[in-house]
């Protein structure tokens, strides 16, 4: 019954006006930014920000969080309908979609994404209401101790599963942690990494570094692609997919769902590895592999409903733990502290109507996403045709208003832009940005719980071991390390994202 009540109380907050309004344009701008191949969610999410400092908390995060899962369904459209994938997870939807597109069956490819995406998020949003509370209720039990391993866990998770090098993983962690201790320290009073600028004496604005290497990096790095997106000529006929699509698009989807709602929940998971691990393990079950990359259904609906499935559940180690779990978790975890929410165990138990409205209304906002998607096809396509002309110099105006009003200082538009161009050098680099946001995020909490965690036991170390959580997640951590150092661990974790370099 308290969970039935706790949903009740989730959908009547949800369900408000302003909530359904916002929970709205979350969707539909993360429909328009999947649909646009350039500016993916975390860009957007960056950029955004700003904005929501005017808004109520939840109706925030709502926006938030359905541009996030908004953006998984808009990007399948355009990797189906012009091999264009608007989002790093919709990469291998567009292996088989398109081709199914070029056969005439482009509805039915857009239908089967749309909805496995609708069955996975709402599978993995009564996952997320399911597990939350009892996870809720583990972490209580969490001292600093705990929570220092914990977080070393999570970084370790991320470099894991980051794509790319293991090596560059690690930099990017190391320099997001050096730029988390930027300032003054809290405790002895003396500055720390800012060589002598005042400016920095606070240390640096989550904001600055989220638009900088998200937002003004991504619009750097489509400047030197030359504008090409051929619309498809083929037109779409028939959405409604057959009996024998549904046939075999059903087992995938339930296989895409489980798989990705289990890794959106490990630390460094998310969309993308979901899709990616989703088409792998459909052409090893398929009884004909050949079929793939030449029009199989499941090949599309796998990916689709895994990549949804994990948008969804990686808000679960968000909302009960306190700790992201990717780059974009990472951004709400900025939203929530910019709004005066302490993320982790007591939101639940102090915002009940925050926490159970924010799931119900991922809910809402996948039903929105449904309606709006296939009917509205033919305006989605349409959006390609905006020059990028146009749309660059805009979006880089809105990035710079909205880091000057974080703080109406000129010294941060100057450092967004700055890291805008270290962002650039990254890319060109193969460095992924996100390990490096996750290290600026999880660097604070890692210093201040070792230093309660000292504090309690009187300088001595052991409490990290004497204490079981942590000791388990130590040992679990250390596993990770070796696992690292494993060469065909190496080799597997690579393979895995090796279509997406392609």
């Amino acid at each position: 019954m308290e969970f039935l009540d706790s949903l009740i109380l989730g959908f009547s907050t949800a369900a408000t006006p302003t909530n359904l309004l916002f929970c709205l344009i979350g969707a539909l701008l993360g429909t328009l930014i999947g649909v646009l191949p350039g500016i993916g969610p975390t860009a957007t999410l960056a950029i955004l920000l700003p904005i929501t400092f005017f808004l109520p908390p939840l109706a925030a995060l709502i926006m938030l969080a359905g541009i996030f899962y908004g953006a998984q369904y808009g990007g399948s459209t355009t990797a189906i309908l012009v091999n264009l994938p608007g989002e790093a997870s919709s990469v291998v939807t567009a292996l088989d979609g398109y081709q199914m597109a070029k056969q005439g069956r482009a509805g039915a490819a857009l239908a089967i994404a749309a909805l496995g995406s609708f069955f996975a998020g709402t599978v993995s949003t009564i996952g997320l209401a399911v597990a939350g509370p009892t996870l809720a209720s583990f972490a209580l039990d969490f001292g600093p101790a705990e929570y220092f391993s914990l977080t070393v866990f999570g970084l370790l998770c991320a470099t894991i599963l980051a794509s790319g090098s293991v090596i560059k993983a690690i930099g990017m962690i190391g320099i997001g942690l050096l730029l988390g201790w930027v300032g003054t320290d809290v405790n002895s009073g003396s500055e720390r990494l800012t060589f002598g600028a005042v400016e920095l004496f606070d240390g640096i604005e989550f904001v600055v570094i989220a638009v900088g290497l998200f937002g003004i990096a991504e619009i750097i790095t489509n400047l030197e692609s030359p504008e090409t997106r051929g619309l498809i000529a083929t037109k779409i006929t028939r959405l409604w997919p057959t009996r024998e699509d549904f046939r075999k698009a059903w087992p995938a989807v339930l296989r895409g769902t489980g798989l990705g709602t289990f890794l959106g929940i490990l630390p460094g998971g998310g969309a993308t590895l979901s899709a990616f691990s989703a088409y792998t393990l459909e052409k090893k079950v398929s009884r004909r592999p050949q079929e793939f990359g030449r029009g199989a259904i499941q090949g599309v609906a796998g990916p689709e409903a895994a990549n949804n499935a994990g948008a969804q559940s990686s808000f679960i180690p968000l909302l009960t733990l306190g700790i992201p779990s990717n780059a974009v978790m990472a951004m709400l975890l900025g939203a929530m502290t910019i709004h005066g929410i302490t993320p982790g165990p007591s939101v639940m138990h102090n915002q009940p109507d925050l926490f159970w409205g924010l799931i119900a209304s991922m809910w809402i906002g996948n039903l929105m996403l449904l309606v709006i998607n296939l009917p509205l096809i033919g305006l989605w396509v349409k959006l390609l045709t905006v020059p990028y002309r146009l749309l660059y110099p805009a979006i880089l105006l809105f990035c710079c208003v909205g880091v000057y009003s974080v703080s109406n200082r000129a010294f941060d538009v100057a450092l967004a832009v700055g890291f805008g161009f270290l962002g650039y050098l990254f890319r060109k680099a193969k460095c992924e940005p996100g390990p490096l946001l996750l290290g600026f995020v999880l660097g604070p909490l890692l210093e201040t719980n070792l230093r309660r965690a000292m504090l309690i036991s009187q300088g001595s170390p052991t409490v990290f071991i004497e204490r079981p959580i942590s000791l388990v997640l130590l040992l679990a951590s250390l596993a990770l390390f070796i696992l690292l150092l494993v060469p065909a661990i190496r080799k597997t974790r690579e393979d895995a994202f090796v279509e997406e370099e392609a």
